[in-house]
């Protein structure tokens, strides 16, 4: 009897697994429409009438990397759309918003803000009108912008608390130095408390521009009513002629030497570290081969990675590795923690893993193993409207097209080991490597010391 439920338990796994398989490979991207209006605004329209919701994505070249001399602008003015518009309070659009179960939210990363909702197709034109008052007529009550900014100071105290929600910006720091790419999107301390309500209008004026944006649309619609309702609620988004610095002229150095930044937190029981360099642009042609190999170095539980550190070693609770992709640039890092009395058989036994995937390289076994993972993983994150309006905002700001849905499985198959040792030896940094250690300084610097020249700075700035 254990035998048969053996045998039946191991046919319903195969079967599970070639069922996704086969779904996987048939997953095409849902057909779309895209026009752009007289003023530049792209918009992109794609039905889909399984479920009555609509989902937006808005995005806007907005982002931290247009704060200048002021750190966390973006963040905030993103934040500051939803305070007030011309004909709405902040009261009244959480009132209408909550009274029909929808939602709408703003945010600002690296390179773009952005605006999202989800609301049912039949509240649509009182959302659209409402989306559309806060994303051209925002008049940034300072009442509300006070708030906001309080909010933010408390967060940003807060964060402090926790290494693993503030070294990410200390290693964009490191890596990109004095490039745009290393501002800090919710800023510091320091700059946050220097800003007023003006900067923002300012900061809106200045690059909020309908030229540089896009609007992307799923769910329960006709593309033809659609059409004409955004371009009778857009068309008025007036272009504006203002001439900005081109922040991506700037090239990102590569490292020349090891470098290690030491974050020192004084009450640190762990050590909490990044171990990387400069990575690759989210448009560049390997993207899903490095996405399938990183999968197998850092990229899944069973990774060599979290096996070594975790498994093997019982030095973390887990560990991994990320290619961390911008416009025109992005950087990989290992990632872990553990205790400080373990700072450096952690830090060493990263290094072993990252030095035995070069030397070593994979095999047939492991890299069929992470091909099958990626592909069973991949058609779950294009189901819903919201994931489907994200892509199409993510293909605007990216440049890349349907292709990268369509051929997807196609790339992931033709990946064969001599391409995939190749991957790694290309993009997978081994020399001049920086390192973030957030920990106690006193107790851990000579160990930093052993992997490059150490700059200490406190984390309570």
């Amino acid at each position: 009897m254990k035998i048969l439920n053996i045998k039946s338990t191991v046919i319903f796994c195969l079967l599970a697994i070639t069922q996704i398989s086969l779904i996987a490979q048939s997953y095409k991207l849902p057909n779309y429409t895209t026009f752009k209006l007289s003023n530049g605004l792209t918009v992109y329209l794609m039905e889909q009438h399984d479920v009555p919701v609509i989902s937006l994505s808005a995005i806007v070249a907005a982002g931290a990397i247009y704060d200048g001399e002021n750190p966390g602008l973006a963040s905030l003015t993103a934040a500051a759309l939803m305070h007030s518009t011309q004909n709405f309070s902040k009261a009244k659009i959480d009132e209408e918003i909550d009274f029909i179960g929808a939602n709408i939210n703003t945010y600002a990363s690296k390179e773009f803000a952005g605006l999202s909702a989800k609301f049912a197709s039949k509240d649509s034109d009182k959302v659209l009108k409402i989306f559309k008052e806060i994303m051209l007529n925002p008049t940034f009550n300072s009442e509300e912008f006070d708030k906001e900014k309080s909010r933010l100071l408390v967060e940003l105290e807060q964060k402090k608390e926790s290494p693993r929600a503030v070294i990410g910006s200390y290693f964009d720091k490191l890596i990109y130095g004095n490039h745009v790419y290393g501002n800090v999107i919710s800023g510091t301390t320091t700059s946050v408390e220097k800003l007023a309500v003006n900067d923002v209008k300012d900061f809106y004026e200045n690059n909020y521009l309908p030229n540089e944006s896009a609007i992307c649309i799923v769910g329960d619609f006709s593309s033809k009513e659609m059409k004409s309702t955004i371009t009778k609620l857009f068309s008025g988004w007036k272009k504006r002629n203002i001439v900005r610095a081109n922040v991506f002229d700037a090239t990102v150095k590569v490292p020349s030497k090891n470098n290690v930044l030491l974050v020192n937190k004084d009450d640190a029981n762990e050590t909490t570290f990044y171990i990387g360099s400069t990575g690759i642009s989210r448009n560049n042609p390997d993207f899903v081969a490095i996405s399938v190999v990183n999968t197998l170095f850092g990229g899944r539980f069973t990774s060599m990675l979290n096996d070594e550190l975790r498994v093997n070693s019982g030095l973390t609770y887990g560990a991994s590795s990320r290619f961390s992709t911008l416009k025109n640039a992005g950087t990989f890092y290992i990632s872990t923690f553990t205790a400080k009395e373990t700072t450096q058989e952690a830090i060493d036994k990263a290094l072993e893993v990252l030095k035995s995937l070069h030397q070593n390289g994979i095999d047939e076994k492991a890299l069929t193993s992470a091909k099958n993972y990626v592909k069973g993983q991949f058609p779950p994150d294009y189901e819903t409207t919201d994931q489907l309006a994200r892509l199409l905002s993510e293909m605007f700001w990216y440049n890349f097209d349907a292709s990268f849905i369509n051929n997807f499985e196609n790339n992931v198959n033709s990946l064969d080991l001599s391409k995939a040792n190749n991957i790694i030896a290309t993009y997978f940094p081994k020399d001049n490597l920086q390192f973030v250690l957030v920990g106690k300084a006193s107790e851990i610097k000579p160990i930093a010391e052993k992997y490059g020249d150490v700059t200490v700075v406190e984390i309570k700035d």
